[in-house]
């Protein structure tokens, strides 16, 4: 990922490091980018200014390279991209005709866990996906382990049957039907179900962890 322009030190901004990237690299897209970009942009509710405040760009920037008056190099068009959190290949490969899919049966989760700890992914095939919402389900006396957890974001759940035990950097409490967490992902965590019953939770996190 390419760094931002002010610590690269060009002194033209957005536009002058996409001049900059297109020189050197000298790799044209044989699609058409604007448009697809545009169609990005609109399906995911964003104005050329949003999108613009999101990748840490000018909304100049954005504007022309959606009326393809410029040629975005490989690494440009992946920092507007980040803006949507979109991959290279996502961006050239999702499917602008058909919106993305906004109610799931019970079926359409994914299951990433086992018969102790299930954990069932929301939207698991969503482009562009910015948020982890799982259906969890933790065995009498299963749980996440010894080891405590640690990554980016931030994560909350609410206990729906069961009790669980939180621990989040040395803190612990139970907690039962109705109750809640909420916490900086960055600090040492682990869950336990310390009841006789399955515990279920649902939680979310972000940025997304799966």
């Amino acid at each position: 990922m390419i760094k931002k322009v002010d610590k690269r030190g060009y002194p033209g901004g957005d536009f002058a490091l996409l001049v900059k990237d297109i020189k050197q690299e000298g790799s044209r897209m044989t699609i058409d980018v604007g448009a697809r970009l545009r169609g990005i942009r609109t399906t995911f509710g964003l104005s050329q200014r949003e999108l613009a405040r999101r990748a840490g760009v000018t909304n100049g920037l954005i504007s022309l390279i959606e009326q393809n008056r410029v040629s975005p190099s490989v690494s440009s068009l992946k920092k507007v991209l980040d803006g949507v959190s979109l991959s290279l290949a996502e961006f050239f490969t999702i499917d602008l005709g058909t919106p993305p899919q906004t109610f799931f049966s019970a079926d359409e989760f994914v299951e990433l866990g086992n018969e102790e700890v299930s954990l069932r992914l929301l939207a698991a095939q969503r482009p562009g996906r910015q948020l982890t919402i799982l259906h969890e389900r933790y065995a009498a006396g299963a749980g996440t382990g010894d080891e405590m957890i640690v990554h980016r974001g931030e994560e909350g759940g609410v206990v729906v049957r069961g009790r669980l035990e939180v621990t989040v950097a040395g803190n612990t409490r139970v907690l039962g039907p109705g109750e809640a967490y909420y916490f900086a992902s960055q600090l040492p965590h682990r869950f336990r179900n310390v009841g006789r019953e399955t515990c279920e939770i649902i939680s979310a996190n972000t940025p997304p962890s799966f």
